[in-house]
């Protein structure tokens, strides 16, 4: 099964990271990535930047577009990682390891599989799903 761990920073877990040596910050994270990398768990992962984004906001009759982010800086999504794990408990324990500082938190959520779908497995975007991934797997292989 696969698990979304998604990395939050608040105001302090912020501050924090201004103090410290970056290149020790990327060494640490670095190792934590390789070591995941190694147990065959990580299948994806990404920080973002920590300029604003943007956010399209669909509460209206037609969506609206503003500078992001989203919420107060306790809610700022820095990062993610995707990880394959036969539990959620192995999951979680791979959070437990990362390398983060006072004031973050990983949120570990399970991405949803064909499984979740099975009531549905004959709806044609199901069956172009199967299609896209397998062409994606593919061009990643290129």
């Amino acid at each position: 099964m696969k698990h979304m761990l998604i990395m939050r920073a608040t105001q302090a877990a912020v501050e924090n990271y201004e103090h410290m040596d970056f290149e020790a910050v990327i060494n640490a994270m670095g190792a934590y990535n390789e070591a995941m990398m190694k147990a065959g768990v990580l299948v994806a992962g990404e920080g973002l930047a920590p300029e604003a984004g943007y956010v399209v906001d669909f509460s209206g009759e037609t969506p609206v577009v503003s500078d992001g982010p989203y919420g107060e800086i306790h809610e700022l999504f820095n990062g993610f990682w995707i990880l394959q794990t036969a539990t959620a408990e192995e999951a979680i324990e791979w959070a437990k390891r990362a390398p983060l500082t006072p004031g973050n938190k990983l949120e570990v959520r399970r991405v949803t599989d064909e499984s979740d779908f099975a009531d549905y497995s004959d709806n044609e975007y199901i069956q172009k799903e199967k299609g896209w991934r397998a062409e994606q797997a593919e061009n990643a292989g290129d």
